[in-house]
């Protein structure tokens, strides 16, 4: 496999992970409105952060900031949602909230991105993967 590809594999398990993990934030606002605006209004911000993700991910020519900013909205709900189910969520959800299959596979979801993320941006990826991906899109 050549590095372009690899690249763009790598960067198509990114924008997987946060398309999935939108997509469940999404189906989940209604519910947590029910329990609590402040944690609607949390998945609401979650599916729109992801969702803007997906969509820098995707642009022509690919964004040099796009995997690292993946990476961050990644680890942020992977962050928030160890802090819910130990400590609370300070005036969202001060109880820990118990922990659940769906919430379990998401964070493997985004976690898997997140690794992925980390590894294009920790060898210098984003940068090549943009300029490569650029190169591919100009000579189509």
């Amino acid at each position: 496999m050549s590095l372009g590809n690899r690249l763009g594999l790598e960067r198509d398990v990114v924008i997987v992970s946060c398309a999935i993990s939108a997509g469940i934030h999404a189906a989940l606002v209604r519910d947590h409105c029910d329990e609590s605006s402040g944690v609607g209004v949390g998945f609401l911000a979650a599916t729109v952060l992801l969702a803007s993700v997906v969509v820098v991910l995707t642009r022509r020519p690919p964004s040099l900031v796009a995997i690292p900013l993946a990476g961050a909205v990644l680890a942020g709900l992977l962050s928030s949602y160890a802090l819910a189910i130990t400590t609370g969520l300070p005036l969202l959800h001060p109880e820990p909230e118990s922990i659940d299959r769906l919430a379990l596979a998401t964070k493997a979801i985004e976690a898997l991105g997140l690794v992925v993320a980390l590894h294009l941006i920790g060898h210098g990826r984003p940068a090549a993967a943009s300029s490569l991906l650029h190169t591919k899109g100009a000579q189509s």
